[in-house]
């Protein structure tokens, strides 16, 4: 009996195709007024992080971390937050990645975090500032300890000849820090505080009238926060 014949790929007449333009979601959340607001953009943040963290969003700390160079162009890259307070956003990194020089060059920086099974996103925008050692070295130390491993092996950001190369300088570094063997913090690699100079918090509404409230850090001789409504 023959065999029947397979093709092993899709004709071009079977490939599915998508259309951008026509992939929309509508958005029918509550509203989001200046009511609801909280006296300061840390404390607001805090409420809708727990909210993002209470609806199982997968990495709510995930965030969107946009930097320039000195000539003004710039990029984004995902990053995790790994805490917040009225001082600011921290996150960590090696000092010689991409980023890490950019901010060095330009220490403004823009946060975006994309919560969209929950229609909300908040972004931040400051300057970054690098966190002290022993802070760095403390959040180091809480790391898993391949994760502690990884900090030494790569070479953030630069070209690399092969997987194996990387594979290779990992299980040398396991090699000579074992588990329970206390890792050095590398010295060119810690965090980063973004100092915010506004914070906004976008909520999707219905008809794309979204609703988009600001706050705008004062001058520093009269303190606190102005809120700015923004059209959407």
């Amino acid at each position: 009996m023959p065999v029947p014949h397979v093709d092993s790929e899709p004709s071009a007449s079977s490939t599915r195709t998508y259309d951008p333009a026509a992939m929309r979601e509508h958005y029918r959340a509550a509203g989001f007024g200046e009511a609801d607001l909280a006296d300061d953009p840390f404390r607001q943040f805090t409420r809708w992080f727990e909210d993002a963290v209470g609806s199982g969003l997968f990495e709510p700390n995930a965030m969107v971390v946009s930097t320039a160079d000195a000539q003004g162009r710039p990029s984004s890259r995902t990053v995790l937050m790994k805490s917040f307070d009225e001082r600011g956003f921290v996150f960590y990194t090696n000092y010689g990645s991409r980023k890490g020089r950019e901010l060095g060059e330009n220490p403004h920086v823009a946060l975006l975090f994309p919560w969209h099974p929950i229609a909300r996103q908040v972004i931040v925008t400051g300057t970054a500032r690098r966190t002290g050692r022993d802070e760095t070295a403390a959040y180091f130390r809480t790391r898993p300890h391949g994760s502690q491993l990884g900090a030494w092996a790569s070479s953030q950001s630069t070209v690399v000849g092969s997987r194996e190369e990387l594979d290779r300088s990992y299980e040398e570094l396991a090699d000579r820090y074992p588990p329970g063997e206390q890792v050095p913090v590398p010295p060119e690699w810690g965090g980063f505080r973004v100092v915010p100079e506004a914070v906004e918090f976008w909520q999707g509404r219905e008809n794309r009238l979204h609703d988009r409230l600001r706050y705008v850090r004062l001058p520093e001789e009269a303190g606190g926060w102005r809120v700015e409504r923004l059209y959407p």
